[in-house]
């Protein structure tokens, strides 16, 4: 490929740190992740942070800590990543669907209410692609029914709605820092809530449900015991992983703005394209450029399919859109129409985004979009 898809942006100051933490021998549980945790959450104004081993391991805790299980139901968009939905059917409670505005590609509030029978128990919102949800309506909506509300910001590290950072709006959002994330510790997750007596929990909860935490267990006299008040699970985060994160903590500043420099490149280039829809931001958002996802307008010769594997050809790598989670096989009996959602899926690819890429790789994409749209 000329052009790659996605890539993690690493330096030698990456390498430097988990070599260090490895010397150090505390590789988990330690002092990098305690330092990692406490940095992520003043980065997004919340109170607590809590480091897990993925995105879908540290929402699993949310549901489980907020006693969600069989018999409940979560709404959630069918238009994300297949985790958001997995994970509530991992507490044995069943999603319930809801369709997209077709611009933002985000969770429609209208479309919510209508949804909230005896059984919902709370709304899992997802703020696709980096662009984050209408959270403040979608909050509002869920305080006059007693929801509780889990904001999917798997995506949105560095993103604002209504100038402020996403992760400490929310009750509990929760981030992943997958390799294909803006900030990355290669995978793992970061759960931000202002509730202490959850953070504690959680905390609990990621380490089999030990009462002791390996900082009071190190600190304790030898015949201090931990003991284990409920069944926990092992998904906790390494030292390693956060010593990495703390790097590029320092400079997703960076690496928000390279980002930025090449979406806005995309964007002014396909704003009067006749065959590509560029992406629709509301003013009161700012995005991360998570990702770059397009559209192919209905009356192009080429479908998006076809658009992709001629892509392809020219040595540029690209993705299919955000997926429709209701029409995966484990989800096809839920009845669920969503014309948005599948539109949206069938003619919706991404171009190729990651903060290595440069301007002059944008345009190396862009020429090709031209050239496969002049011979269509």
């Amino acid at each position: 490929m000329t052009i790659a898809f996605s890539r993690p942006f690493f330096g030698e100051e990456e390498e430097q740190a988990a070599a260090a933490t490895i010397r150090s021998g505390w590789v988990v549980g330690g002092p990098r992740l305690a330092q990692f945790e406490q940095r992520f959450a003043e980065l997004c104004g919340a109170t607590h942070a809590v480091g897990t081993s993925s995105w879908t391991t540290g929402a699993f805790l949310v549901l489980k800590a907020l006693g969600i299980g069989p018999g409940d139901e979560v709404i959630v968009p069918s238009l994300t990543f297949i985790a958001s939905v997995n994970v509530i059917g991992h507490t044995g409670a069943s999603p319930v669907f809801v369709d997209i505005d077709p611009r933002t590609y985000n969770l429609d509030p209208r479309h919510v209410a209508g949804k909230i029978g005896s059984r919902t128990k709370g709304i899992l919102p997802v703020d696709q692609l980096g662009l984050p949800c209408e959270i403040d309506a979608i909050m509002e909506l869920a305080a006059r029914h007693g929801l509780f509300v889990l904001q999917d910001a798997a995506c949105a590290i560095g993103s604002r709605f209504r100038d402020r950072i996403i992760g400490g709006i929310a009750p509990v959002t929760v981030f992943s820092l997958h390799a294909r994330k803006v900030l990355t510790t290669g995978e793992g997750g970061m759960i931000l809530t202002n509730d202490e007596e959850l953070a504690r929990r959680l905390r609990r909860l990621r380490h089999q449900g030990m009462s002791l935490t390996d900082f009071e267990r190190h600190a304790a006299n030898p015949t201090t015991f931990e003991s284990y008040p409920e069944i926990g699970y092992n998904f906790r985060m390494t030292d390693i992983q956060a010593a990495v994160g703390l790097c590029q903590l320092d400079r997703l500043k960076d690496l928000l703005k390279r980002r930025r420099d090449v979406a806005m490149r995309y964007a002014t280039a396909l704003s009067n394209h006749p065959f590509i829809e560029p992406p629709f931001v509301p003013a009161h958002v700012t995005p991360n450029w998570q990702s770059f996802q397009v559209r192919v307008r209905s009356h192009s010769l080429l479908d998006r399919n076809a658009w992709m594997a001629k892509l392809h050809a020219e040595g540029i790598a690209t993705r299919r859109g955000v997926m429709a989670s209701h029409l995966e096989p484990p989800y096809r009996s839920i009845a669920a129409p969503l014309p948005m959602t599948e539109r949206a899926a069938a003619e919706c690819l991404q171009l190729p985004m990651h903060s290595g890429m440069t301007e002059a790789d944008a345009d190396v994409v862009l020429a090709a979009l031209d050239r496969v749209g002049g011979a269509a």
